[in-house]
């Protein structure tokens, strides 16, 4: 570690579990980088569905990970491993991490660490790892989605709707996308939307069945949606679960699963092995990562919150009426 860097730094530590008042203000000590892992002076952290599961006592951190809130980062190297690969000393650039992220320096895997995007700021960049890792390795290395097919997202304002907006227009998908209200569809549609449907007034099920029925849905809904998405994908169709707004438990008729040869299934990214995340990284950095500087994806950041204020930032996150990503600015 330079001789430079301070030996404490600012950070949000947990009082227990809970609401987010539990948040507070703390100085912990400066981490050191492992060997393969790079030392990161954050500029920016964004803030996820994840994180307030962690808050609340429904989401421990790994083994060997940091107790602080904070899945993605955008900053600085200022320290590296003894078998850090490419990264240098004043690289610019964004990360996965594993937690650790509401503070001013945060280690993170360098494998999971990737170049901040042409044409992308630096503070913006910190909203995009968490998203654009879950969204590219479950609907297209998992689920395989293709050009041609029909992408229903749910909740396409969000964090992870406005990524998978963008990725399945940008690869060639038809995307619908439900959300509501009027304000969180126009975000859609400005997205590259083909069809957004208020789910408030309207029924997803009839209109994507209308249409032929979704190949592809991600859902972060649950409770009663998990049904109504069996009946509105297609034969062969994929159907990726990520979270459960509604609930986790639904009584369900399993016949059109076998019937459509359904593939159900879902994820969580945190528990994923090292080596799984490096292979995301690479393939976001081959296929994904140009498409910013060409103009055809772009970040979505709804609200900038300074770091003391990051009970704010989950009060935020906790209404869901933002469009896009909260990021924590240090």
């Amino acid at each position: 570690m330079a001789d430079t860097l301070p030996d404490q730094m600012a950070a949000i530590e947990m009082t227990g579990a809970g609401g987010p008042e539990i948040l507070s203000a703390c100085r912990r000590p400066v981490p050191k980088p492992g060997p393969k892992e790079v030392l990161i002076k954050v500029t920016a952290a964004g803030v996820n569905g994840p994180d307030l599961m962690q808050r609340k006592g429904l989401y421990p951190s790994p083994k060997g990970a940091s107790d602080l809130l904070g899945l993605e980062v955008a900053g600085e190297v200022v320290a590296l491993g003894s078998d850090s690969g490419q990264w240098a000393i004043g690289d610019k650039i964004c990360a996965l991490s594993n937690g650790g992220g509401y503070a001013e320096y945060c280690t993170v895997d360098a494998s999971h660490c990737l170049p901040i995007p042409d044409g992308v700021a630096e503070t913006d960049a910190a909203g995009l790892p968490e998203t654009y890792f879950t969204i590219w390795s479950n609907i297209f290395m998992t689920a395989g989605l293709c050009a041609g097919e029909l992408f229903l997202v749910h909740g396409g304002a969000g964090g992870l709707g406005t990524t998978s907006v963008q990725l399945g227009k940008a690869f060639g998908a038809k995307v619908f996308a439900t959300d509501s209200p009027e304000a969180r569809c126009a975000v859609c549609r400005e997205l590259g939307a083909d069809r957004v449907i208020d789910y408030e007034t309207q029924d997803f099920v009839e209109i994507v069945r209308e249409a032929g029925g979704a190949n592809v849905i991600l859902d972060i809904v649950g409770g009663p949606y998990i049904e109504r998405n069996i009946k509105a994908a297609a034969p062969d169709g994929r159907i990726v679960q990520l979270a459960f707004a509604l609930g986790s438990k639904a009584e369900i008729n399993f016949m059109p699963i076998m019937l459509k040869r359904l593939v159900y299934t879902g994820s969580t990214l945190r528990s994923r092995p090292s080596a799984y995340k490096a292979e995301i990284a690479k393939q976001l950095v081959a296929k994904v990562w140009p498409l910013f500087g060409e103009g055809k994806l772009r970040t979505v950041t709804n609200h900038r919150v300074p770091l003391a204020e990051a009970t704010k930032a989950h009060e935020m996150m906790e209404r869901a009426e933002h469009t896009g990503k909260i990021l924590l600015i240090i």
